[in-house]
């Protein structure tokens, strides 16, 4: 009686381990699926517009950054992982630098900070460059980006100053404006992958934190130069970046204040027909941003930020202080109320002395790409933009043209609410339109909005990268190739 017992409990055991093992097949397959269909929906959005090859200026902020495995740089320099995890606004010692690295990586959110310890950045590139697996790469988000749009086919004009090194690796169709340096300045990138370890700390996600002792990009220097190109060049585009370089850097005499200043005066003159693009980066310093806001951002058409740097640009237009670490991995929903309501407003930026309305802006998001766009704006191909942005989130993530749907996983569910207020409305008065549900096929989800201030939005899935090879660059090759289609 009992060896049957024994033997019936065996087989049952057996048969719910053949179920589960076929179950989870089952599952891999539906999923491996969904990833194949949602990857040819996004190559066909991509491919339905073709490019038109227009005129884009690209200024500021050149370097070159050497990417290096953050936890072993440390291990190397003796900096032990910290009892707290604390925010620093910039780095003096390796106290200090130890704490900010908890900080961000605990979080796995990205950041750049100035490190004011000239000897101590030294010792930590030489450090770096020790290592086998380094790689030295162009660097800030002007030749990035004007490197990304030349790839893309079109005539760009970049404003920068770098060393002849990283001058070799800018294609032919884009033109530099800046003297060159004997060196360019460099910017460390202390990359992590997911799930790494570093003391009591683990990162939920791959990211990096940047580290630099710039010396040239802070004080914009060779900006006249290029803004004088600019007017004789007559861009459909000009891209304006790199501004975070001024984050915490010593101020004394006012200078970077002063340089906002002279570039506000010439966007105040930039005829209409010239859009203006404003890429967003990490701040801390409230005082600069704000004069980054009322200096730059009232004369752009556009702007493009991460799930992190929305809400510090909204929260300062409010009169509020920045996030420093914002959700990595945030709702559909919370991203598109933010971006309803900087739209809101900024988008009813009175049009005098300059001043431009607000009428696009495009978040980068690990899981999704989201666009928002004046429907009677100058913008257009939305659909097309999202699906290349996504798109080109893998590619330069995982090093890779050619995207393969076993090197990707899908974090975006198969629907998502519109807005996070809808949401509770919606557990009262059920209403159905307030989500909407991701067609495989067509994965891109585009829509009207009949608000206060009329929109069209569209949300695309990223397939995001499971092998990573480099986190750094990539929101400036992604709305780089969000506006690829759009002007």
């Amino acid at each position: 009686m009992f060896s049957g017992t024994v033997k019936g409990g065996a087989s049952l055991c057996v048969f719910v381990l053949i179920v589960a093992y076929f179950y989870q097949r089952h599952a891999d397959e539906v999923l491996q699926e969904r990833l194949r269909d949602v990857l040819s929906g996004l190559l066909r959005a991509e491919k339905k517009v073709p490019v038109e090859a227009k005129r884009v200026a690209v200024g500021f902020g050149a370097c070159e950054d050497i990417f290096t495995n953050g936890i072993a740089l440390l291990d190397v320099l003796n900096i032990t992982s910290p009892k707290e995890a604390v925010h620093q606004n910039l780095v003096n010692n390796p106290e200090e630098l130890a704490q900010l690295f908890a900080f961000f990586f605990q979080s796995g959110a990205a950041a750049e900070r100035y490190v004011a310890n000239a000897s101590l950045f030294e010792a930590m590139v030489e450090a770096g460059t020790k290592f086998k697996d380094h790689q030295w790469a162009l660097g800030g988000n002007a030749p990035v980006m004007a490197r990304r749009l030349g790839i893309e086919g079109f005539n760009v004009l970049l404003g920068a100053r770098m060393g002849s090194s990283a001058r070799s690796t800018i294609p032919d169709s884009v033109k530099v404006v800046g003297k060159s340096l004997s060196r360019s300045d460099v910017h460390l990138i202390m990359e992590y992958k997911t799930n790494d370890r570093w003391g009591q700390f683990t990162s939920p996600r791959a990211n990096r934190l940047i580290l630099h002792n710039d010396q040239v990009n802070p004080f914009l220097d060779g900006m006249e130069e290029f803004l004088d190109k600019v007017l004789t060049f007559k861009p459909s585009l000009l891209v304006i970046g790199g501004l975070q370089m001024m984050d915490n850097f010593p101020d004394e005499k006012g200078i970077r204040f002063a340089r906002l200043e002279k570039l506000s005066k010439f966007l105040q003159t930039l005829p209409r027909s010239t859009l203006v693009h404003f890429e967003m980066a990490s701040f801390t310093e409230v005082s600069l941003l704000t004069e980054i806001i009322q200096r730059v951002v009232f004369y752009c058409d556009s702007l493009g930020a991460n799930e992190q740097e929305l809400p510090n640009i909204l929260q300062v237009v409010q009169g509020k202080n920045v996030t420093l670490v914002s959700d990595q991995k945030p709702r559909v929903a919370t991203v598109l109320d933010q971006m309803r309501k900087l739209y809101s407003l900024l988008g009813n930026t009175p049009e005098t002395d300059g001043m431009r309305p607000l009428t696009r802006i495009h978040v980068h998001t690990l899981a999704f790409q989201a666009i928002l766009t004046r429907p009677d704006s100058a913008w257009k191909n939305s659909m097309s933009a999202a699906a290349k942005a996504a798109l080109t989130a893998h590619r330069h993530t995982c090093g890779e043209d050619d995207i393969d749907a076993t090197k990707a996983r899908l974090i975006m569910d198969g629907s998502f609410a519109v807005s996070t207020v809808e949401i509770e409305a919606e557990a009262t008065a059920s209403k159905s339109q307030s989500r909407i549900f991701v067609n495989n096929q067509r994965p891109v989800s585009c829509w009207d909005e009949e608000r206060k201030h009329p929109a069209h939005i569209c949300v695309a899935p990223v397939l995001v990268c499971t092998k990573v090879l480099k986190t750094a660059g990539g929101g400036d090759n992604v709305s780089s190739a969000g506006l690829v289609f759009q002007i």
